[in-house]
């Protein structure tokens, strides 16, 4: 509840203590001026928002390819948000030399992260993680992924619902190549060509590790 003015030139202002994102503000007016004087104006004052977007036809895909020793093999943050009207695609792909990966797909409205530790020899406890998340995400609203990569402690996050898990170990040294690859899996050797259910719909906000993905590929 806020307090208003008592007068009809005094401004009273409050800042929240934390944001809110919402679509729609309703203010209800609990009490009156003791003066028996009603009328209400509300000034309302949002945050400084930034919105790089990319839009995705289905053939075609944005790859990243950054600076391994400017990299820390120990933390990775990717995230963005999309909206798509298509109940299966691939958002993100991360490949290694020895069959290891990470996948982040859309697969019936219901986004997967696989992470594959390759060789089943190598890790036969944990050779394949895979955690769903969400359901009905292909209704072209916006939807939010984060995921955090922290040692071998991973947190997958889809509009604020969020999967905490452990990877025993081996997470921590995949042999990933330093490069990412959104909105499908480019067929090696065949430019232009996209394995698997490729993306179609937009992406805005692509972040890794306090890069702008998407500001990056538009200036480069």
């Amino acid at each position: 509840a806020f307090s208003g003015n008592t007068n009809a030139d005094s401004v009273i202002y409050y800042k929240l203590q934390h944001s809110i994102k919402a679509r729609f503000l309703r203010f209800v007016p609990l009490d009156w001026n003791p003066n028996g004087r009603i009328g209400m104006r509300i000034e309302v004052y949002g945050c400084t928002y930034r919105s790089e977007l990319v839009g995705f036809d289905g053939k075609s895909c944005l790859i990243y390819t950054f600076n391994q020793k400017l990299m820390s093999a120990l933390k990775d943050v990717i995230s963005l948000k999309f909206k798509t009207m298509q109940s299966d695609g691939i958002l993100l792909h991360r490949k290694g030399q020895n069959g290891d990966h990470i996948t982040l797909e859309l697969i019936k409205g219901k986004l997967s992260l696989l992470i594959n530790l390759g060789d089943t020899k190598t890790h036969p406890s944990n050779a394949q993680i895979n955690i769903t998340l969400g359901s009905l995400l292909d209704d072209q609203h916006w939807h939010s992924v984060l995921i955090e990569h922290f040692n071998n402690q991973v947190n997958f996050t889809v509009d604020k619902h969020t999967h905490h898990f452990h990877a025993k170990g081996e997470f921590s040294y995949l042999d990933l190549d330093y490069e990412l690859s959104f909105g499908g899996i480019p067929v090696p050797g065949k430019s232009g060509t996209l394995s698997r259910r490729n993306f179609q719909g937009c992406f805005e906000n692509i972040n890794y590790n306090g890069v702008n993905i998407i500001d990056l590929a538009r200036r480069h």
